[in-house]
């Protein structure tokens, strides 16, 4: 039987289609570490590098600062340089996997909300890497706002074994002291 053209397109946008759900399907489970303790985990984080988003566009000196709340939800404060001026981000995170404290959900002023999964941890707390079970978001955090470059590498290495796209990081300018 011939196939006609507008038949030959349609199959080729179903077969497109069913490729990017398998895709989807068969991407494996996004690790996270094994076990936060959340009052290490509290305090000024400086951001090293990250994923492009729009409510950061213009943002350097970038950063986050973490508290505990009575409620044992977590107070976040995202700040940023932009276009000379300062700009903060509210926020309120809650663990939403006991067992490990490494999945929170933040809300920002609504609607924005996002996973927050910490990925990969320093045994001293140092340095960090934070992602979104989606992939589409990636941050690398330090406590100094520098971070020594094997240590950066081994955090895109391990990003990329992740299946986050590498290639999207950029670096974030910081100042050199606080």
């Amino acid at each position: 039987m011939k196939k006609t053209t507008p038949e030959i397109a349609i199959a080729a946008i179903l077969f497109a289609s069913a490729a990017l759900v398998l895709r989807k399907l068969i991407k494996k489970p996004l690790d996270t570490v094994p076990h936060v303790e959340l009052e290490k985990y509290l305090g000024k984080w400086y951001e090293i590098a990250s994923f492009p988003q729009k409510f950061q566009k213009g943002c350097t000196y970038t950063s986050a600062h973490y508290s505990l709340n009575s409620d044992n939800t977590i107070s976040v404060k995202n700040s940023c340089i932009a276009n000379g001026e300062e700009r903060i981000a509210m926020g309120i995170a809650k663990v939403t996997d006991k067992k490990t404290n490494a999945k929170l959900n933040v809300q920002f002023q609504w609607p924005f909300k996002g996973k927050y999964w910490i990925l990969e941890l320093a045994p001293d707390y140092s340095y960090a890497m934070v992602g979104h079970p989606n992939r589409n978001y990636l941050w690398i955090l330090s406590r100094k706002p520098w971070m020594e470059m094997d240590v950066y590498k081994k955090l895109l290495m391990s990003a990329d074994r992740k299946g986050f796209d590498v290639s999207r990081l950029r670096i974030t300018p910081q100042k050199s002291t606080d």
